[in-house]
Order: structure tokens, then C-alpha cells, then sequence
């Protein structure tokens, strides 16, 4: 069985220096890899060199940073590679820095009232030439712009793949946790979706609900607890096929 999985977070530069991330460990990913691993999978591993470090025979780390290039990875790996499997934890910036301007700057954009003024900003970051924004700026204005969303690609490149997504959300009734995890499901053809709220996750402790496609619903209360889960329900579906 060949199976790739994403984990960690991604990070995006603001300058050559500077960057925009999150708090994914990874060490979600790296307990469903070693878990995957110990019954003899060969793992392709996406991760950043950021994230814990996950080790093992039949496990191949792929290091990547950006949203960017999470997308081109994976695109490569699976035009040259089969999966039974793809389970997809990696925590992905919604949004990636398009300029930086000086508070200034905006203002003389504004002045200008062009008709796309994020336009009009990009014209100006791409007109300065050091590589690392100076730290006597007072006021540093970033314009973000949304990343494409990574999982809606997974199924189009192996559609007989068994996709497992996630969904964190923070401080939310359990209700609204699985109404938003199921339309994830949907909307992205995945067979199972991990979903799981920030404020339950304390270092091993992680509680979380597994869903499927018939919206049945499995839980568990640790990282542990929720690799052996998903391996589980991934095998089965697997040898149902």
C-alpha cells in the first residue's frame, strides 16, 4: 500500500525574511505516517522542515514552504506515483501576501482612485528593490490574497483514491463542527473528513470525529487514538473496493 500524507503548515514570505504561518506542529501527521508505516505502507511524506521530524524505513519526506508549493509537490508526485491513499493534514494558508507597501504608499494609491487599487499596490511592492523590507518602516501595509484550496485537486488528479481531509474550527457547538465537516465531504469528494476544534487539541490529547461519506460518525480522543482511526477505516474501505 502506497499512501501520501501532508502535515505541517505552510509558511508565506512577506520579503526574504519575513513570513506568514501557523502553529501546525505536525505532529498529527507524523502519528498517522509512523501508524501507516508500521504495517509495512510505503509513505510519501509532505511536509516542512518546520514540522516535527518523522522518521522511519518506508517513510519519504518531501519538504515544501509555500501554498505554491504544496500544489506543484503534489501535482508531481501524483502524475509518477498510484495512491490507495491520500490524507491530507497539512494546515494550508487560506491567504498569501500579494504586496507590502508603507502606510504612505497606500496613501498615495488611494489618492490615485484606481480601478484596482490591490493592482495598484502590487505596481509599487514590485518596484522596490531591496529583498528585505526595511525595519524603519512605522506602518507596514500586506495585501493577502486567497490561496487556491489544495484538497478540491486530490481527487481530480486520482479520482479512485481514498481521500481524507480536515477541518479545524475554533470554539464551536459540536453541531456546527460536523455541519461544516460535512460539507467539506461533499463539496471535495473526499470518503472521510477529520473533523476537530482548536480548543481540544493539548499536546497528545486531541479529540476529534471521524466522518464518512454516509455521514456516520467515529470518535476519538487522542493523536493515537486518530491515526489508528483513520488507518483502520482507510483499509477497510480499501479492501471493499
Amino acid at each position: 500500500m502506497r499512501i501520501l500524507i501532508t502535515s505541517g503548515g505552510t509558511s508565506e514570505k512577506i520579503d526574504d525574511v519575513r513570513a506568514i504561518t501557523n502553529h501546525s506542529s505536525g505532529k498529527l501527521g507524523k502519528a498517522i505516517a509512523e501508524t501507516f508505516a508500521a504495517d509495512g505502507a510505503t509513505i510519501d511524506l509532505i511536509t516542512t522542515r518546520q514540522a516535527v521530524n518523522v522518521e522511519g524505513e518506508t517513510i519519504h519526506p518531501h519538504y515544501i514552504e509555500s501554498t505554491a508549493d504544496l500544489e506543484r509537490m503534489l501535482k508531481e508526485l501524483m502524475s509518477e506515483n498510484n495512491y490507495e491513499a491520500v490524507i491530507h493534514s497539512m494546515a494550508v494558508s487560506d491567504f498569501t501576501p500579494e504586496s507590502s507597501v508603507t502606510l504612505e504608499d497606500l496613501e498615495t494609491a488611494i489618492a490615485k482612485q484606481p480601478s484596482d487599487l490591490p493592482a495598484e499596490l502590487a505596481k509599487l511592492d514590485a518596484q522596490r528593490t531591496e529583498k528585505k523590507i526595511s525595519s524603519d518602516t512605522d506602518h507596514l501595509v500586506i495585501v493577502l490574497k486567497k490561496n487556491p484550496k489544495i484538497i478540491s485537486l486530490i481527487k481530480q488528479l486520482q479520482p479512485e483514491t481514498i481521500l481524507v481531509g480536515f477541518k479545524l474550527l475554533v470554539d464551536v457547538p459540536m453541531i456546527e463542527l460536523l455541519n461544516v465537516a460535512k460539507k467539506s465531504l461533499e463539496k471535495n469528494h473526499a470518503d472521510f473528513i477529520l473533523a476537530n476544534d482548536l480548543t481540544e487539541i493539548h499536546g497528545e490529547k486531541h479529540h476529534g470525529y471521524l466522518i464518512n461519506q454516509q455521514q456516520k460518525v467515529k470518535e476519538a480522543h487522542t493523536k493515537t487514538e486518530i491515526a489508528e482511526l483513520i488507518k483502520k477505516e482507510v483499509m477497510e474501505l480499501e479492501e471493499k473496493k
